[in-house]
């Protein structure tokens, strides 16, 4: 009999790396093949409170009081704040690779938002949340940036509506600026033969501009540059300014200096910027802080989420995405693991069995559980609980089964 582990993006599993320790939560990002036969998958890491410091731990219980404070939790048990931090994990950037076949089982990890109740964690098993990412290298906890942001802070409150007859007395140019007027006195074909001078102006201000002319050398490349949104933006900004007047429109395009080129972020990055970018885009995804940060910190973060955003209407973005497209095509899609039946060294016995029995390695008398504090459970048969209903055999791994191994238990 076997377990199938289906592998899309994000699927939380069980990692056993030791009989005697915990297992590992690990997200899987790939499986591979390797030449050997064997399958690995890259998975990225999470880390429980028992990995990492007690200055960070400390940081985690503010961040927690000020979660409950802000979210308006209901009140729980000191019992039940002591089992939350064991469902609490912490995400991180880290990658590893790691043998299928220590796949355990599968589990649930999901980002805490506000509009979270802490206490239903503890209803669901093999449920876990995180609203902290751990640096490993730099030692450091900090708020994930996907977070969901809900409430007042974020939302705008929707005045009520306007009664038949009664007038808006609100001062409309301090809540929006007009940027376009549909009922101006120009026809469409005006404003069609103006957007089409406004692009041969961009293109002339391109052949005049020396940086503009070594991007694009040819006037094909100046004429699509110029056609960009960028300078049909401009232009009818430039109609709106000028209340619709062509003339003095026409003025404005090219002043007493030369003509005015607009470039949007397409243009002014290099090359090799863009490889930066690309690079940086494969490495962190969509993380346009930590983008900046580590490989483009010269440029502003507007900037680099408005170059995002031009790039995805780019040849080589499409080219970049059939790649992987077919790379993914390419990897496997499911692994399937057989039944895990090894005996564990470190697995509680029943009062009377002898050592080696079901792979029960002794009877550890007068400890309880370190994430519920019921009594150890002595029975071998994997479907039976004993106070914590979470609690089962190391091969059926739930919640705080690691509690029941040895080196975990607490007197």
């Amino acid at each position: 009999m076997t377990q199938t582990f289906v592998f899309p993006f994000s699927d939380y599993v069980y990692f056993e790396n030791s009989s005697s320790n915990p297992y590992l939560i690990r997200r899987i990002e790939e499986l591979n093949k390797t030449a050997n036969g064997n399958v690995e998958a890259k998975v990225v890491c999470l880390f429980r409170r028992r990995d990492i410091s007690g200055n960070l731990n400390t940081l985690a219980d503010s961040n927690a009081r000020d979660f409950e404070e802000e979210s308006k939790q209901p009140t729980v048990s000191e019992q039940q704040k002591h089992q939350l931090k064991h469902r609490e994990l912490f995400l991180s950037r880290q990658f590893e690779s790691l043998p299928a076949t220590h796949i355990r089982g599968k589990c649930n990890v999901t980002l805490l938002n506000e509009t979270d109740v802490l206490a239903g964690y503890l209803e669901k098993e093999e449920c876990f949340f995180y609203s902290l990412v751990f640096d490993p290298v730099q030692k450091t906890l900090l708020a994930d940036q996907g977070e969901i942001r809900v409430g007042s802070k974020y939302q705008a409150e929707i005045p009520d509506k306007l009664a038949e007859g009664e007038t808006d007395t609100r001062i409309q140019e301090k809540l929006e600026t007009k940027v376009w007027d549909p009922d101006n006195q120009l026809k469409d074909p005006q404003i069609d033969q103006f957007l089409v001078v406004a692009r041969a102006v961009g293109t002339f201000a391109r052949a005049l501009d020396c940086s503009s002319s070594i991007r694009q050398p040819s006037l094909h490349m100046s004429a699509a540059a110029a056609s960009r949104d960028i300078t049909l933006f401009h232009a009818m900004d430039t109609l709106q300014k000028n209340g619709y007047d062509l003339a003095k429109a026409m003025s404005t395009l090219v002043p007493q200096g030369g003509p005015v080129l607009c470039r949007d972020e397409m243009e002014e990055w290099s090359a090799s910027e863009a490889m930066l970018f690309e690079e940086a885009l494969e490495k962190y995804g969509k993380d346009f802080n930590d983008i900046r940060q580590d490989f483009l910190p010269w440029k502003s973060l507007a900037s680099v989420v408005q170059f995002y955003y031009m790039w995805k209407t780019t040849d080589r973005y499409i080219q970049q995405k059939r790649l992987k497209a077919a790379e993914a095509d390419s990897k496997l899609k499911q692994v399937y693991i057989p039944t895990y039946t090894k005996p564990n060294p470190n697995q509680i016995m029943a009062p009377g069995n002898k050592p080696g029995m079901n792979g029960a390695a002794g009877f550890q008398k007068g400890l309880s559980c370190e994430s519920c504090h019921s009594e150890p459970m002595v029975t071998l048969k994997p479907t039976e609980f004993n106070g914590c209903e979470r609690i089962k055999l190391r091969m059926d791994q739930q919640h705080c089964s690691y509690s029941i191994i040895r080196t975990e238990l607490t007197e």
